[in-house]
């Protein structure tokens, strides 16, 4: 099989907007309406009940402070971000039970990492990041193959037969830092080790959002797998989108230094 054709979308007439995994739209939508909400009941209390009207006023200016969190860009947002990440976080796991009763779980999951996305990489598109490692989970490799890739990712023989062949050569090609994981808490503890400007890291949604709030600090773009054969067996993304992440996001790995030649000692007295 030639290399490539697992892809979902092929490289060709791709714009070089990177996908997000979802709409972040829903998650926004939440995060900006509740609190827009109460505002409004407060400003109109504020106007109508003149003996609360002090209290109205510490609602309406708490809720504004709420919200203004969600305009931090580029480098602000970078500086900001494990607080904010872990205070999103809480929204996120407070409504997503009511998500799940409404069977929109997966959309609600997919909608925060949308957001992240969107975000990180209006943080890094003008000043792509030195240090990038990625992660990927040993879970797109082949469920028959028995090559060893968790301890060497070039140990893959790249036949074409799953997604992992094609992000391992991309990976050669460009001399990623990238890894393949059997547990997730291998691919913190190697994130957390390693300290990178940047992330990015293909796994399920849940495992995901889990490493997005264990690793605030640490900004990381999500690329979500497609689950044909169901959770941990033979999943899939595609490796375009991880190309032009690292294209799009990422400073090209510098170029290895030519071998050292011998020193040349003859002809000299």
């Amino acid at each position: 099989m030639p290399r490539g054709a697992l892809l979902h979308v092929p490289m060709e007439g791709m714009s070089d907007r990177l996908p997000l995994p979802g709409r972040p739209a829903l998650f926004l939508m939440v995060r900006l309406g509740l609190p827009g909400l109460v505002a409004a009941v407060a400003l109109a209390g504020a106007f109508g009940a003149h003996n609360i009207r002090g209290w109205c006023l510490l609602l309406l200016v708490a809720c504004f402070a709420e919200m203004g969190t969600v305009v931090h860009r580029g480098r602000a947002y970078l500086r900001h971000r494990a607080s904010i990440l872990r205070w999103e976080g809480r929204w996120l796991q407070a409504l997503r039970p009511l998500f799940r009763r409404l069977g929109m779980e997966e959309s609600w999951l997919r909608s925060f990492l949308a957001w992240n996305n969107l975000r990180v990489e209006a943080a890094f598109r003008r000043d792509r990041a030195r240090r990038t490692v990625v992660l990927l989970p040993h879970c797109i490799q082949l469920a028959a193959c028995r090559l060893e890739v968790t301890q060497r990712a070039a140990n893959c023989v790249r036949c074409g037969r799953c997604v992992l062949g094609d992000a391992v050569e991309d990976g050669l090609e460009a001399r990623w830092d990238l890894r393949v994981f059997n547990r997730s808490h291998k691919a913190a503890r190697y994130a957390r080790e390693a300290g990178p400007d940047l992330m990015i890291a293909a796994s399920c949604p849940d495992r995901l959002i889990k490493g997005l709030l264990k690793l605030p600090e640490t900004p990381c773009f999500a690329l979500p797998l497609a689950l044909p054969h169901g959770m941990c067996v033979d999943t899939t993304f595609d490796p375009a989108q991880l190309r032009l992440a690292m294209e799009t996001l990422a400073l090209p790995a510098p170029e290895r230094p030519a071998k050292v030649q011998p020193l040349q000692t003859s002809g000299i007295a």
